[in-house]
């Protein structure tokens, strides 16, 4: 972006876009005016009122508080409505249907807004750059996955929440597939290299096992089966793939420079475009995350039963996520930044409250976004490459979630495990999180894989459905406060960096700048044209000057500017 100088004429004066401007008045305004490609820009210094501030604030914290309100009358509602004679399905429905359509809004926005995110924050970074940042990032997702991954389970050790009673008292549950961990890192693996982009926005595949009888000649022999393997496609976004793809795509367009300039901005606007309708939607966010609350609370049979039974289950995971996401994520901030964290978790109140009413980090990506961009202040080139893996990979709480589950079910079966398999346990669980997509209820499918490496009934897990529907909104929003805490902590270590890469693209662009300028000084008799579809500027002159020496430019909407 270049910057020339501007002498700006007063309002008495009329420009003529053939003849140049007519003045009628001497005094003059100095403005600043920035080029970017084949269009002006007027920037005016001016200070922003103090009531327009404090409308703004108002504003902001405005939807903060309907949101949390909704929250709680969410809540409220669906108690109320319990004890009321049982409710019609079709009650239900319409109660729960705001806040599917809530969902639905911004599962909608997730496709453009992750696209748009990671091009433009790549593309506005050198591959050096890109990869330290990447490696930050990676270095911080995988170790805080390990920790909470650790921590619950030395909580569920120490807590001992299962006892062979409940099992008995539950009943048997239904039996699952068995899933192979072989089979499952290989789905991953696939993912990530899709062959069809567009069926990736929609569809992802998964390795699908049946049993095949093998023919025999014995007629009393018992019958005997092959495993047989088959790729299917299964609904839901490849979001592995995608950001996979686009974190290419945006790294080689960083290295193409001018050339792809026209596709950086297409890609800009695309980001706004998707942020203001965000900020659009967030005004009915609290309605819908009330309604999606309240018809959950309404649907779930035999809530004080499920409390009874699973209460000390709930409580450990609950413990856990609090410990882990208000103590050793503020810490490891604090360490590292050295700023208050609780000034940070305040910036993204917005982000946590949508999480635990919708119960996805893809949804709620659209909120991070504004939130560390606008409430903090985080560069966009780092939120929008940290945030959409982050929202993929980084599952602290369900790693969490699922070492705690895994050890309860072996304690709720009488089944002592030795240290290799609690080991195996925590490693199991902090992959099977990475794997897992960023969709509501992820961690019961990759549930199955822990137990299957430690050689546990996976039938016990349809036991832990009852409960999860409210485990899933607390670990949900702990892993939008890791992912958040993650961008403002590879923020700062990146810091240095970004600055020193602007300060050398800032002085390319005044190099060409000045080569520009010796140009039309040398050409005095130049045609310049301005684009028609350029931003109207009225009253004005193009000023250059160098030793002591000016040329005045009459700016017009077409035709040759004229030379005082």
């Amino acid at each position: 972006m270049s910057a020339i100088s501007i002498t700006h004429l007063p309002r008495q004066m009329t420009v003529n876009s053939r003849q140049g401007p007519t003045c009628a008045n001497k005094m003059q305004k100095q403005v600043e005016v920035r080029m970017d490609e084949s269009h002006l820009e007027p920037r005016v210094d001016t200070t922003e009122s103090l009531c327009s501030s404090l409308c703004d604030k108002i504003m902001k914290n405005m939807v903060l508080t309907l949101t949390i309100l909704g929250v709680f009358l969410g809540s409220i509602a669906g108690m109320l409505l319990r004890h009321i004679s049982p409710l019609p399905p079709d009650v239900i429905m319409i109660i729960a249907f705001p806040g599917e359509i809530l969902m639905r809004m911004l599962k909608m926005l997730i496709l453009p807004l992750v696209v748009s995110s990671l091009v433009t924050g790549l593309a506005g970074l050198d591959a050096k750059s890109s990869g330290r940042l990447g490696t930050r990032a990676m270095v911080y997702y995988m170790s805080t996955t390990v920790i909470a991954a650790i921590l619950g389970v030395i909580l569920v050790l120490l807590i001992h929440p299962g006892n062979p009673k409940l099992r008995a008292n539950m009943g048997q549950g239904k039996k699952n597939d068995e899933v192979s961990s072989m089979d499952a890192f290989f789905d991953l693996i696939r993912n990530l290299f899709p062959e069809n982009l567009v069926q990736a926005c929609f569809q992802q595949i998964q390795t699908v096992t049946s049993k095949v009888p093998v023919p025999t000649n014995r007629t009393k022999a018992p019958p005997q089966f092959t495993i047989k393997r088959s790729l299917q496609f299964k609904g839901g976004m490849n979001v592995l793939g995608l950001i996979g793809f686009f974190v290419a795509f945006g790294v080689i367009m960083g290295k193409m420079g001018e050339k792809a300039k026209l596709m950086l901005e297409f890609f800009n606007v695309l980001n706004e475009i998707v942020m203001r309708l965000v900020g659009a939607i967030m005004w009915y966010s609290p309605v819908g995350i009330a309604c999606l609350i309240c018809g959950k609370i309404i649907s779930i049979a035999d809530l004080e039963v499920v409390a009874r039974q699973l209460g000390m289950y709930m409580i450990t995971v609950i413990v856990g996520l609090i410990i882990h996401g208000g103590i050793f994520l503020p810490l490891i901030y604090f360490v590292i930044v050295r700023e208050n964290p609780w000034t940070f978790f305040m910036g993204i109140f917005q982000a946590w409250v949508t999480a635990l009413g919708t119960a996805s980090s893809a949804g709620t990506l659209p909120v991070t976004f504004r939130c560390l961009e606008e409430n903090l202040g985080i560069d966009k080139r780092v939120t929008r490459f940290v945030l959409p893996v982050g929202a993929t990979i980084n599952m602290d709480g369900t790693a969490l979630y699922e070492a705690v589950a895994a050890i309860f079910i072996a304690q709720m079966n009488g089944i002592a495990l030795d240290w290799g398999q609690i080991i195996t346990v925590s490693m199991t669980a902090t992959l099977a999180s990475v794997g897992a997509a960023s969709i509501p209820s992820a961690g019961l499918v990759t549930m199955l894989l822990i137990l299957t490496a430690v050689g546990l009934p996976t039938q016990d897990i349809s036991l832990l459905v009852a409960v999860d529907w409210l485990l899933d909104r607390f670990r949900t929003s702990v892993n939008v406060v890791g992912d958040s805490y993650g961008a403002g902590i590879v923020y700062h270590l990146s810091k240095h960096e970004l600055d020193s890469y602007d300060s050398q693209q800032t002085r390319m662009e005044d190099f060409e700048m000045s080569k520009t300028q010796s140009f039309y000084e040398n050409n005095t008799n130049q045609n310049v044209y301005a684009h028609h579809n350029s931003i109207l500027i009225d009253d004005c002159k193009v000023t250059m000057g160098k030793n002591g020496k000016t040329a005045e430019f009459s700016l017009v909407e077409e035709g040759p500017w004229k030379c005082e």
